[in-house]
């Protein structure tokens, strides 16, 4: 698992990845870029591919124990995917603090008390095996309206 945080049009996440109780990488980076979308994932990592596919179009044959932010054009989602309704997305208002992942309660808490997103994955770290390493993060532009 892992924490992601988004507030004031910045995302923020760590970097450890676990298996079950136990920590397998400290330095993994879970930001991944595809066809201009930033996706940063959250859940089982085999099936992150699957859950970008999804994005795209791409319905996935077997379950898939992920969810996660994409980026698109400087909008803001949070995506999933599950049995009943396969692939959803619901836009994240870029005035509203929102976290997901296992640290996500201890983060929207830092959040509340005024936190930044980076703060927010720092206090996480503290009380949330789950998530640590190196916190990284990403800022969300919105895409400029074309010119014409």
């Amino acid at each position: 698992m892992t924490t992601i945080a988004y507030k004031d049009g910045v995302i923020a996440y760590d970097s450890r990845c676990t298996r079950g109780t136990t920590i397998t990488d400290d330095d993994c980076e879970k930001l991944e870029t595809v066809k201009g979308v930033h996706f940063l994932c959250t859940g089982c990592t085999c099936d992150f591919g699957a859950l970008i596919g999804a994005y795209f179009g791409t319905a996935s044959a077997t379950p898939v124990e992920a969810s996660g932010y994409a980026v698109d054009g400087g909008t803001l989602w949070l995506i999933g995917y599950d049995d009943k309704t396969g692939f959803w997305k619901n836009r994240i208002s870029p005035d509203r603090a929102d976290a997901i992942g296992n640290g996500s309660p201890f983060a929207l808490t830092a959040m509340d008390m005024g936190a930044t997103a980076a703060e927010a994955i720092e206090m996480a770290k503290r009380r949330d095996t789950c998530t640590g390493g190196q916190v990284r993060t990403l800022t969300i532009k919105a895409e400029e309206a074309p010119q014409g």
